[in-house]
């Protein structure tokens, strides 16, 4: 009789223990699922948005800078300049909005190289404002909206990659502009490579979303 009551007592000990395991597993698991849920329906929007095109009419077309080599711009950044020309020739809006400024030791900035190539396929100088100080898309959007601001204006309609699209317009939302997408369909960012994108995108809105665009970039830059 004297050893079975430690006996019992480790028993029920291990009982104990197991249930307690097979509830961290659930709950593990449910998180798991809970995560990758909402990491696959951020995942979706962003192929869903990048497939898109909101044109219509607005106050600016707001192109989304990327690289250019000394005042040239790179096949990725000619691609949305090119759609964005032909936005503005069927008069989607009487404003095109360059974003991007420049790295260290460049001549140019992205949207100088830019306006640069819009002028040079047929948009007036009139037309063309240059946020030329941003160096993310939270930070060209923030200019792009202080400048809009100055001209009462709201309607966006954002030129960038497939990828980019999701991203963008909330970011945009989130500045107070009302924002539409039309990603541009001649961009050399294909196959692999967009599809890598579109999961890294997927990951930063879904935590964008949780925290908010402007923290996200204050913890990332």
């Amino acid at each position: 009789m004297s050893h079975e009551a430690p006996d019992a007592g480790r028993t029920k000990e291990r009982k104990v223990r197991s249930r307690w395991r097979r509830r961290f597993t659930a709950a593990l698991l449910v998180m798991v699922c809970l995560v990758g849920g909402y990491y696959c329906v951020n995942l979706f929007q962003v192929w869903s948005v990048g497939n898109s095109d909101q044109a219509r009419p607005v106050d600016a077309i707001v192109v989304l800078g990327a690289a250019q080599y000394d005042g040239r711009p790179s096949p990725q950044l000619r691609a949305r300049l090119d759609h964005a020309v032909e936005l503005w020739k069927r008069g989607v809006a009487p404003l095109v909005v360059v974003t991007g400024g420049n790295q260290p030791g460049d001549r140019f900035t992205e949207a100088s190289a830019s306006a640069s190539y819009l002028s040079q396929h047929g948009v007036t100088s009139a037309a063309i404002l240059q946020e030329n100080r941003g160096h993310s898309s939270w930070e060209s959007l923030v200019g792009v909206a202080r400048l809009l601001n100055e001209r009462d204006a709201s309607r966006v309609l954002l030129v960038s990659d497939p990828f980019h699209s999701l991203r963008i317009r909330l970011v945009a939302q989130e500045l107070g502009l009302t924002a539409y997408v039309s990603p541009t369909r001649t961009s050399p960012v294909r196959g692999a490579t967009a599809v890598m994108k579109e999961l890294k995108e997927a990951v930063g809105l879904s935590v964008g979303r949780v925290i908010g665009f402007k923290r996200l970039f204050s913890l990332t830059g």
